[in-house]
């Protein structure tokens, strides 16, 4: 029967999004398989700008290792001979070996705050390298959804046009027996060679978008593809309130402002404690004579005190010394040096009110930011809700026009209409055939970006509210 198998070809073009996984790995088992989490990471491996810029990162991060070396001391080796040869007198021949060590004893807590400071540094810049990873990832899964899409897409277009022809055979029949008009079968030559034009269009556009694909992959073909978009998939979300919450503490945007603004507060603690005094302990050894063994030696030790502030600069230097000679007598030495400089800058004493200004303008953009990514979170939730909603009536709108094409081959076989009217209203259902991959698509993109917004990995939203609503139920178990 006529009917019955068209009926059948619409029923096989709804399935064909469906099953379309299906068949998108059976008649390539031999070649290589990605899934979702596999295209992120292969991406991320394959960025050359990532990874020069964690390159340039480990870098840094030596350098700042080896800025521990300001807590030690410095020690420096000196060796000299001057050698005098006089007209008048015995010529001298004397050599000089000396150790110096020089030791911070306390900065205020200067080189502390500065370490710190650039810890922080060290840490912002990572959590955007994060970012920076996670947003090559998305654009990988992205590319993923809209391959898998146009995948189904086509194929549900290539199994209407088969239909479209079987029904513009059977019209054609139908003029050579005087039972339709030419111009109906113009109509229908001129459907079909539209169906062509959007196959043909479809084609370059995924063709490109592979290519794209494999590109941003660093491969040379393109897997197989595991993953599929499933239109049968409900969406487990959590309350809005709930995800307000976690997107209030796990968000990356805010993450980041937290460590801004930690870095802000060191750096006005930093400014406001610039005036502590600085000491420095020094001491020093020598060695000296015309010939060896050297017969000659001599210590010193002494202490340095530093201050400064936008008024005044002072530097305190004490130093006291021993130099034995012979006949078991002994020179003592001793030195105490004072310098003070007037207002050496006098403008630095805005730095404080600029630190300042700038730590409160951060903990201002970091509530503007917090009330912000809040609003946005409950929102994607609700988007999410809508947009199941949309797949859902999708869904039925796509069987309901199954049932209506069943309906219009009967009244075509009463001759109620024409075939080129149940050729429209095959067009018709491929448009919501297509409808329902689009909404399935859409939930997947609209429920990634709230998972984006909660910090959580790719499929980890599903987990986490699962199990939130398995702990509720618990809960009201016990409450009652």
């Amino acid at each position: 029967m006529k009917i019955s198998h068209n009926i059948l070809a619409v029923i096989l073009l709804f399935a064909a999004a469906a099953m379309y996984a299906d068949d998108n790995g059976q008649y390539f088992k031999d070649k290589r398989t990605l899934t979702f989490s596999e295209a992120a990471n292969l991406a991320v491996s394959a960025s050359v700008d990532l990874r020069n810029s964690r390159a340039s990162h480990a870098v840094l991060e030596g350098v700042w290792d080896w800025g521990i070396r300001e807590y030690f001391p410095r020690i420096s080796f000196s060796v000299s001979e001057n050698d005098r040869l006089q007209q008048i007198g015995a010529d001298s021949f004397i050599k000089n070996y000396g150790l110096t060590i020089d030791q911070l004893i306390w900065d205020g807590g200067r080189i502390s705050t500065a370490r710190r400071i650039e810890r922080m540094e060290l840490d912002i810049t990572s959590s955007r390298l994060d970012r920076m990873a996670d947003e090559i990832a998305e654009s990988a899964i992205s590319a993923y959804r809209n391959i898998l899409s146009s995948r189904a897409i086509l194929e549900i277009k290539i199994t209407a046009l088969t239909i479209l022809e079987e029904q513009r055979r059977i019209l054609n029949q139908e003029v050579m027996l005087g039972l339709a008009l030419m111009v109906d079968l113009a109509s229908a030559d001129i459907s079909i060679a539209d169906a062509k034009l959007e196959i043909f269009s479809l084609q370059l556009d995924l063709a490109e978008i592979e290519k794209q694909f494999t590109e941003l992959l660093g491969l040379e073909t393109l897997p197989v593809l595991t993953e599929n978009v499933d239109i049968y998939r409900s969406v487990m979300l959590p309350a809005p309130l709930t995800a307000t919450v976690i997107a209030r503490e796990q968000n990356p945007d805010l993450i980041e402002a937290r460590h801004s603004i930690n870095k802000k507060q060191l750096e006005l603690k930093y400014i406001t404690n610039s005036w502590m005094p600085s000491i420095r302990l020094n001491s020093s050894i020598g060695f000296s004579g015309q010939n060896y063994p050297l017969n000659r030696f001599n210590w010193s030790v002494g202490i340095s005190i530093e201050f400064s502030s936008p008024w005044f600069q002072n530097r305190f230097n004490f130093q006291t010394g021993w130099e034995p000679l012979s006949f078991g007598q002994s020179d003592r030495t001793a030195m105490l040096q004072n310098n003070l400089t007037p207002i050496p800058d006098p403008s630095a004493r805005f730095s404080r009110n600029q630190a300042a200004l700038a730590l409160d303008l951060e903990l201002e953009k970091y509530e503007t930011t917090l009330e912000r990514i809040g609003r946005i979170a409950a929102t994607a939730v609700e988007k999410c809700l809508l947009i199941e909603q949309k797949r859902i009536l999708a869904l039925e709108a796509a069987a309901l026009g199954i049932e209506r094409c069943r309906i219009e081959e009967i009244r075509l076989g009463l001759g109620h209409i024409t075939r080129l009217r149940l050729m429209e209203v095959l067009i018709e259902q491929t448009q919501r055939e297509i409808a329902v991959i689009q909404a399935a698509t859409a939930l997947l993109e609209a429920e990634r970006e709230l998972e984006r917004l909660l910090n959580f990995e790719p499929g980890e939203l599903a987990v986490f509210s699962e199990f939130y609503s398995e702990y509720a139920v618990i809960r009201q178990q016990k409450q009652h």
